[in-house]
């Protein structure tokens, strides 16, 4: 009966970390889209119809964002993500060399 509470007390103590892992994990990614999301708030070319691009990125050992694949055919839209993105430092950067997809949704201003 004692093996038994111990190993109850065991299993119980080892799930309440994986739920906290996972609500950390998930924290950070809103914050890291959050700035993101602010180094590319108003683009600075003409758009003739909204569009979504798929933007592929990790963060350097020195916390940089590195831009490693946009989703889009127009040269526009990747001079501008490559221009205000790419290199750029943000607080509390995610994991180094972890493969990060966000998608951008652009509207016309």
């Amino acid at each position: 009966m004692r093996k038994f509470k111990l190993l109850t007390l065991a299993l119980v103590i080892g799930s309440a970390s994986l739920f906290a892992a996972s609500t950390e994990a998930e924290a950070s990614k809103n914050e890291i889209r959050t700035q993101i999301a602010k180094l590319l708030q108003t683009p600075d070319f003409d758009i003739e119809n909204e569009m979504t691009v798929n933007i592929s990125f990790t963060f350097s050992s020195d916390g940089e964002v590195v831009v490693l694949n946009v989703d889009s055919r127009n040269r526009n839209v990747l001079n501008y993500v490559r221009k205000n993105l790419n290199y750029k430092r943000i607080q509390n950067p995610g994991e180094r060399d972890k493969l990060y997809t966000m998608p951008l949704k652009i509207t016309r201003a």
